[in-house]
């Protein structure tokens, strides 16, 4: 039977391709069955009903919109707790996209208008990205409205116009900056983490801090770091700074290798994000065993 406004979510895992590499298929399985069963019951703590799993997401449906948007945003603190050291050099987040409207709950399944909007604003969001359609940011008070940037209007399939659009901002619902302050041990004065990332190659050198914003690296002349390669994509790659992690993300079309120093194999991103940690290379378009790749070294850096 339809029932008048619930709040959907989907929410997908993002980097389980580079796990499913580095960890094997076994040990894959069961981390990415443990962070979907994990993510389920969080929801359903928050007052969600769990609808379904979808081998490496969730379905879910509130009768609290403000309700739904704060179990999301704590979703990254839910997957930093389960994320075990070994998986570091493929760390998983979630995409999320969150409607509100009328929907049909059917044989444990349910359907409607805002079920498809909240999964297509899901394949639309990046990693780590939570996206929001008009109803359910009308439906916000004003401190989490303040949290939202607005992407103006995009085209979703299955609906005849463009449609209004939100990105939740997690620097600005996050209870702690990028830059911690800490106090020290001998006389109580306060000492600053200051992070970096150094990217070499050849004859470009470039440091990223967290308050540069994002860098794109690609082909394109509108790009942070241009590499002239065909293999490489326009817009090939994004780092950036997300509370306090180095995220790098890929958008090409022939993907991007990222070899951790001291790891046995490399982890390849297909549109996908993996956090860059330590030093490093990541090779662009083809196979790190290609010497002919555009391969940049990186060091992540944080200092006391």
């Amino acid at each position: 039977m339809e029932q008048a406004g619930k709040t959907v979510v989907f929410a997908d895992l993002t980097g389980s391709t580079g796990l499913f590499e580095s960890a094997g298929n076994v040990v894959a399985t069961h981390v990415v069955t443990r962070c979907t069963q994990t993510l389920g019951a969080h929801f359903a703590r928050a007052g969600g009903h769990m609808v379904k799993y979808l081998g490496d997401g969730v379905l879910v449906t509130f009768d609290d919109t403000v309700a739904a948007v704060e179990a999301c945003i704590r979703t990254k603190d839910i997957l930093h707790d389960i994320n075990a050291d070994q998986f570091r050099h493929a760390p998983l987040g979630f995409k999320i996209g969150i409607e509100h409207g009328p929907i049909i709950e059917q044989d444990g399944d349910c359907y409607g208008d805002a079920v498809n909007v909240a999964s297509r604003l899901s394949d639309r969001a990046e990693a780590n990205e939570i996206l929001i359609g008009e109803p359910v940011f009308r439906r916000l008070p004003e401190h989490l409205r303040q949290s939202c940037s607005s992407l103006d209007r995009i085209t979703v399939k299955g609906k005849s116009e463009p449609i209004r659009v939100w990105r939740i901002d997690w620097a600005r619902t996050a209870e702690s900056t990028i830059t911690v302050s800490i106090d020290t041990i001998a006389g109580g004065s306060r000492a600053q983490v200051l992070q970096r990332l150094d990217l070499n190659l050849l004859d470009q050198h470039l440091k990223l801090l967290p308050s540069d914003g994002p860098l794109v690296i690609g082909r394109g002349d509108e790009v942070g770091m241009n590499i002239n390669d065909p293999r490489v994509s326009r817009r090939h790659a994004r780092i950036e700074w997300v509370n306090g992690q180095c995220l790098l993300t890929d958008f090409s079309s022939n993907g991007t290798w990222v070899s951790f120093a001291g790891a046995v194999s490399p982890v390849m991103l297909k549109r996908e994000s993996c956090m860059l940690h330590g030093r490093g290379e990541i090779g662009l378009g083809a196979a790190p065993d290609d010497f002919t790749a555009p391969t940049l070294s990186f060091q992540v850096i944080d200092e006391i």
